[in-house]
């Protein structure tokens, strides 16, 4: 895969793409990351790429000459695919990881100050946001978004498997990881996990995804693929869960209060 990244600051995205999963990807010849500095398709001398926004307001507004000039530059016909990092975007979601991961041809727009003149939008395929809140900048989005997609790609990972077997990939919360000491200070592993019986582990863990999910993110599930098993499962998490809750409020219930001095009326002390 090809990934033009347009940014004004092109020096943030040294680091993270020469380590990891990424910067591995990338010296497999997996992916190839070009990085493109808008400032270069600017035509005055001193290389402005903002101004002040029409009707008034506070900041400045990314022009459009530069960014139509530099999308224009890496744009490879109906294999590439336009991205604006944008806070209006669409939610990016390991679902649409996916899809990104099937193109040939990725280009970011990362933009900056206020936002971008409204006639970018017009020139690009697609606008994506990583959450509901303010950044800086396009290039921390545009590196989430670069990081989510590399590791799908075909030999990315060590284990082809790996990506198909994380947090939302069935649309619940991943399971509890475990690895060695079997005990640190105190804390066991559980014990099926040893056990060596697959089926019992494959159980196990769907039960705690169930469980993981249901206590933090119970939105997912509304959406989930469940099949008859993981309902009675959840069921099964939910009475526990609710047990649990009574048996505590029970146990609070019956602690026995102890009695101040002064309100017995017992003010004696020793002899």
């Amino acid at each position: 895969m090809l990934v033009h990244v347009l940014t004004l600051f092109p020096e943030m995205f040294v680091g993270p793409l020469d380590h990891s999963i990424v910067g591995r990807a990338r010296q497999r010849g997996i992916l190839e990351v070009r990085l493109v500095n808008i400032r270069d398709f600017t035509t005055d001398k001193h290389r402005i790429v903002d101004d002040t926004p029409y009707g008034g307001g506070p900041g400045m507004v990314m022009k459009p000459e530069p960014l139509f000039a530099a999308i224009e530059a890496v744009r490879q016909g109906s294999d590439s695919h336009v991205i604006l990092m944008d806070p209006q975007g669409a939610p990016f979601t390991q679902k649409r990881a996916w899809e990104l991961a099937q193109k040939r041809h990725l280009v970011l727009v990362c933009g900056h100050y206020e936002g971008v003149d409204e006639r970018v939008r017009t020139i690009v395929d697609e606008e994506l946001s990583i959450g509901d809140f303010i950044l800086t900048g396009g290039e921390l989005p545009a590196m989430v978004v670069l990081d989510a997609v590399c590791r799908l790609l075909p030999g990315a990972l060590g284990e082809a498997a790996s990506a198909r077997e994380e947090s939302f990939e069935e649309g619940l919360l991943d399971h509890p990881q475990y690895t060695r000491p079997a005990v640190f200070r105190g804390m066991a592993v559980p014990e099926v996990l040893l056990s060596g019986h697959h089926e019992e582990i494959r159980k196990w863990r769907r039960r705690e995804a169930l469980r993981r999910t249901w206590l933090r993110r119970p939105d997912l599930l509304d959406k989930a693929p469940l099949t008859a098993e993981d309902r009675r499962w959840l069921a099964q998490v939910q009475a526990e869960a609710a047990q649990v809750d009574a048996d505590q409020a029970a146990s609070a219930g019956s602690e026995p209060l102890q009695a101040d001095a002064s309100e017995t009326g017992d003010e004696s002390g020793p002899a």
